[in-house]
């Protein structure tokens, strides 16, 4: 007799989440059979199976103002997810907080099991939000282990299972190699300048960096490479996660003349394994930079009342996974007014000179990767079934 079919809700919010996503797909599919995917995701999800109920991009907002004005289509969009999660095995929320975290608490009153794949950043937020996320999830897949300390003084259960980047990336390739086979995958010359911009999977968030971080790269190639001495050609080498972002970068890159900027489709890992320093938003692609061993400058915008209400809001000292994960400033991070084309400029040169001279630092990024390789879409996948039996 075949077993049952069980649906497993999954919704992930951004590019980030579509990565965690599909490879805790995989890890399911290889673990049991007569699995279906029902949810929100990106390319990489749906190839795994996903049933797409909304479109990621109606879900990428960011800030405390642009979800308000997105608020119609977020409220539709929830309503649907709930209607078709009632009947759900298990339901997944990866990352996208305020947004999973509502919805995990609506379909948990129904009785459904859920779990949370990132932990919210507890660590900088008021620790009454802690008992909040225990009204809506049953667990918490942590990817960082100095996480679920953080919840042991209540009721519950969080688990730290690693993150994938750290199991895909390997640590022993050399990172030379690394960076030439990806010049060559992405056609650029061998012997190039090459800056790596990554201002963010979302629309908002190239709005407000793009432009800035375009305009401090070419200076900071000024800078570093004075009237071609020390590189014979200089590149700017931009991913983009979906057509509305590259139609912006598009616009943006038309503006500005004497500099090659490249779009390329998808693929930061590459980018970022090719560049010889990396300017990038703060978030994944800070974790990406440092597990491929790449100098990188983390910076960060929001409008004017949204960083007014996560200033008051926000406890921790820093914003990049690096320097959280390290406990001290291990890379520069520029944010808000500091984030100008002169000062991120003057932050890239520095970066990539102090990181061809420190050992240290090297050895630092060496050691981050180590602790968070331990098979994290496995272990994900194994907590995601023990809800799943555990409610049979």
């Amino acid at each position: 007799m075949a077993n049952p079919t069980l649906t497993i809700g999954v919704v992930a919010g951004e590019k980030s989440g579509d990565i965690l996503g599909s490879g805790l797909m995989n890890a399911l599919t290889r673990r049991t059979t007569n699995l279906r995917f029902i949810g929100v995701g990106g390319d990489q999800m749906i190839k795994e199976g996903l049933e797409p109920l909304a479109s990621i991009d109606d879900l990428s907002v960011n800030g405390f103002v642009e979800p308000l004005k997105r608020l119609p289509t977020l409220v539709r969009i929830i309503g649907r997810l709930y209607r078709c999660f009632k009947e759900a095995d298990v339901v997944v929320g990866i990352d996208f907080n305020v947004f999973n975290l509502l919805l995990e608490r609506l379909v948990k009153r129904r009785g459904v099991p859920t779990a949370h794949y990132v932990s919210p950043a507890v660590y900088a937020w008021r620790r009454s939000r802690i008992r909040k996320i225990g009204r809506s999830t049953d667990v918490v897949m942590a990817l960082f282990p100095f996480e679920p300390p953080l919840y042991r003084d209540s009721d519950i259960r969080a688990e730290f299972v690693g993150h994938p980047l750290a199991d895909e990336i390997d640590p022993n390739l050399d990172v030379g190699v690394r960076s030439a086979r990806a010049r060559v995958d992405l056609g650029l010359p061998a012997d190039a300048l090459v800056i790596g911009l990554l201002p963010g999977s979302r629309l908002s968030e190239v709005r407000f960096l793009g432009n800035v971080f375009v305009d401090a790269a070419a200076l900071a190639v000024d800078r570093i490479n004075p009237s071609g001495r020390y590189y014979p050609s200089a590149v700017l080498v931009i991913p983009c996660v979906s057509k509305k972002i590259r139609s912006l970068l598009t616009e943006i890159v038309s503006r500005k003349t004497g500099i090659d900027v490249r779009l390329i489709e998808g693929a930061s890992e590459n980018v970022i394994a090719a560049s010889d320093v990396v300017l990038t938003k703060a978030g994944t692609s800070t974790l990406e930079a440092l597990l491929l061993g790449r100098p990188m400058v983390v910076s960060y915008r929001l409008g004017g009342f949204s960083y007014w209400i996560a200033k008051r809001l926000i406890r921790s000292e820093f914003v990049a996974l690096p320097n959280i994960l390290a406990g001290y400033g291990m890379v520069p991070e520029l944010l808000q007014s500091d984030a100008t084309p002169d000062h991120l400029a003057n932050a890239l040169v520095k970066e990539i000179e102090r990181f061809k001279n420190d050992e240290d630092l090297r050895h630092a990024y060496r050691g981050i990767h180590r602790n968070l390789r331990c098979g994290a879409s496995e272990r994900a996948a194994e907590v995601v079934m023990s809800l799943v039996y555990e409610g049979k």
